[in-house]
């Protein structure tokens, strides 16, 4: 009877630990886009109302009837890594480290790597977006790999970890209405999701096979709206609807990645002159407005700030999840480069649980 009581506690213990700590993309609420951009994530992510760029199909297709320059970018991709991440592979001699680094792209690379450096939590995501993009136009494909993965004392010595790889053509048009006073857009995304997170033994190897993933695609609209006044600071007002059509994922693997969550965005900016090249932006974003997500509202509002000298040079800061951000970035017609560092909260709902301070760069070039 005693060996029954313990056997049940035990199973009950394991179950209330995944429930309460297990690890996943809790970032969402605050950073919800596809595919991700260093200019947006130093500026806290408050992003809807000046997006300018390619970005603009992810952000809010509305910022297409801003684009300055027409172009096509075949080598546009962005990689983050984290302050944990960079702990765990940069021990030990050059060829160690060379090792670690090339073991650091896989979960059970960062399984083995955890477990000579405990309590850690690991980040990585590697993008590409290869994409036309002109006035009122853009389409391209998006691919974006994403892993996280903590063996941490605090959450109870398991493997935890969390894999999600999104791919897929998408087109995003705008139309500008009063001279481009108002604008609205709309993006169209078949997404392919492979998605798998759990809790398990951290002596249980990581090395999964397709049958743990769930599977599945969707067609996935934004919709997405801009109204700028004509005076002083050009004062803009912008809004975003994710998952417009309440689309579900098709099911194979393991079953039905979860449905992505319907939200709204909110944003407000202004952008005022200092002098003849000087301009300075600064915004606020509100997101998931109806809290679908569950998220404390202080860690879904975000406040941001560029500086642009002569549209060429750019130094970025922001407040995004409960925490800071801050960049720099260089832009002409063929090329554009940010590096960033900003961090979210690893915690489910609430603020300041645990920072993950991730460091980002992005570049984009082409014709």
């Amino acid at each position: 009877m005693k060996s029954l009581i313990f056997a049940i506690l035990c199973i009950f213990s394991t179950f209330a630990s995944a429930a309460v700590s297990e690890l996943g993309f809790n970032e969402d609420a605050s950073y919800p886009e596809f595919a991700v951009n260093g200019r947006a994530l130093a500026m806290g992510n408050a992003y809807i109302a000046k997006v300018d760029d390619a970005s603009s199909a992810f952000y809010n297709p509305a910022g297409l009837g801003t684009v300055r320059y027409s172009h096509l970018h075949l080598s546009n991709f962005h990689i983050e890594l984290n302050k944990g991440w960079m702990d765990i592979t940069g021990k030990g001699n050059i060829a160690d480290n060379f090792s670690n680094f090339m073991d650091g792209f896989s979960l059970e690379g960062q399984r083995k790597l955890l477990l000579e450096n405990r309590n850690k939590t690991t980040h990585t995501r590697f993008g590409i977006m290869p994409n036309f993009t002109t006035r009122y136009l853009s389409f391209g494909y998006m691919l974006s790999k994403r892993t996280k993965a903590r063996l941490h004392a605090d959450y109870g010595d398991d493997f935890e970890y969390a894999d999600r790889t999104d791919h897929g053509p998408y087109v995003a048009a705008n139309v500008s209405f009063l001279g481009g006073i108002f604008k609205v857009g709309a993006t169209a995304l078949w997404l392919n999701r492979k998605e798998a997170k759990g809790v398990q033994d951290e002596n249980i190897s990581a090395d999964f096979g397709d049958d743990v993933y769930k599977k599945g695609s969707a067609i996935i609209a934004i919709v997405g709206g801009k109204l700028t006044l004509p005076v002083s600071m050009l004062p803009t007002f912008a809004v975003v609807l994710r998952n417009a059509g309440s689309q579900k994922f098709s099911s194979s693997g393991a079953g039905a990645p979860d449905k992505i969550k319907q939200t709204i965005d909110l944003g407000f900016s202004l952008t005022p002159q200092v002098g003849n090249v000087i301009r300075t932006h600064f915004e606020i974003n509100y997101k998931d407005l109806s809290d679908k997500y569950g998220v404390n509202v202080k860690r879904r509002l975000l406040l941001g700030m560029e500086i642009d000298i002569a549209r060429t040079f750019f130094i970025r800061f922001g407040y995004g999840d409960a925490f800071g951000s801050m960049g720099i970035g260089v832009r002409s017609k063929k090329l554009e480069f940010d590096l960033t560092t900003y961090a979210v909260d690893n915690s489910a709902s609430d603020l300041r649980g645990q920072e993950d301070r991730r460091f980002a760069m992005t570049l984009s070039s082409g014709f």
